[in-house]
């Protein structure tokens, strides 16, 4: 009936039900232990986004951008522009209000208030920046620069199991969970909370693509390793609080006249 051991089935099931049997309730929190913080920061140069969306929003009736959201895989090769992927951006991680960084409100909603995602994007064509690699830093609304990427679309469609779509994308998110900020208010029951994390702010990104008349494709099966390698994540043998991975990622663009949908215009 299985293809894998029913022991193994039956652990990775118990993730769906989010319980641990009481194992680990002593949790770090619980032991006085300093709170991890909200946001990472790679080093890299910055670049301020705006927050004024107005001119780049073509959908204002909600009815309409819920009832037309569908998943789109054909893009033109039409760049986006800098005031495109900030709306983005905040859309599916963007700070909303707070009195300082551990209390700031995000647009999606996260289990425990711990927001234990990042997002990343490999940009291959935006007006103004260059290709590469880039980490949104959501408290500060900025873009910080990781790396270049030889060969980027190549190794990226080879990270997620052949998707050209994917790789020559202009823009390829990439969220990336860190467990401990779960795990420091949640012990072993932080795993569910965090996979439900990314499916809030991949909903909230893919209405922000259809209000400014873009597609989108998420991307839940790619080469963990080789994903995680691509963004020089951090994890070991053992578990620790810096331990980060990949969990989710998506494919956006203008989208394609070829694919049962007049061309759009972002701009």
């Amino acid at each position: 009936m299985f293809g894998e051991d029913v022991k193994t089935i039956a652990e990775k099931r118990s993730v769906l039900m989010g319980q641990s049997d009481g194992v680990g309730t002593e949790t770090d929190e619980a032991l006085g232990l300093p709170e991890p913080k909200k946001e990472i920061v790679r080093g890299g140069r910055r670049l301020s986004l705006t927050k004024d969306f107005e001119k780049v929003i073509k959908k204002h009736d909600v009815l309409a951008v819920l009832a037309q959201r569908k998943t789109r895989r054909s893009y033109t090769d039409e760049s986006m522009n800098q005031d495109e992927l900030a709306f983005l951006l905040w859309a599916a991680m963007g700070v909303r209000e707070g009195e300082d960084d551990m209390k700031k409100k995000r647009q999606v909603p996260s289990g425990g208030g711990r927001y234990p995602l990042e997002l990343y994007v490999f940009v291959n064509r935006v007006d103004g920046l260059a290709r590469g690699l880039y980490h949104y830093l959501a408290l500060s609304h900025e873009l910080e620069f990781v790396k270049p990427l030889e060969e980027q679309e190549e190794r990226i469609t080879e990270a997620v199991r052949g998707k050209k779509f994917v790789g020559h994308a202009p823009l390829f998110f990439i969220w990336t969970a860190i467990p401990y900020r779960g795990e420091w208010h949640s012990g072993t029951r932080a795993m569910k909370p965090i996979l439900l994390d990314a499916g809030h702010s991949c909903q909230n990104l893919y209405i922000a693509c259809e209000a400014i008349g873009c597609g989108m494709c998420p991307v839940g099966s790619y080469l963990q390793a080789d994903t995680d390698r691509l963004l020089c994540l951090h994890h070991g043998a053992a578990p620790s609080e810096l331990d980060e991975y990949v969990i989710y990622g998506a494919a956006l663009g203008k989208i394609n006249s070829h694919a049962g949908q007049p061309a759009t215009s972002c701009k």
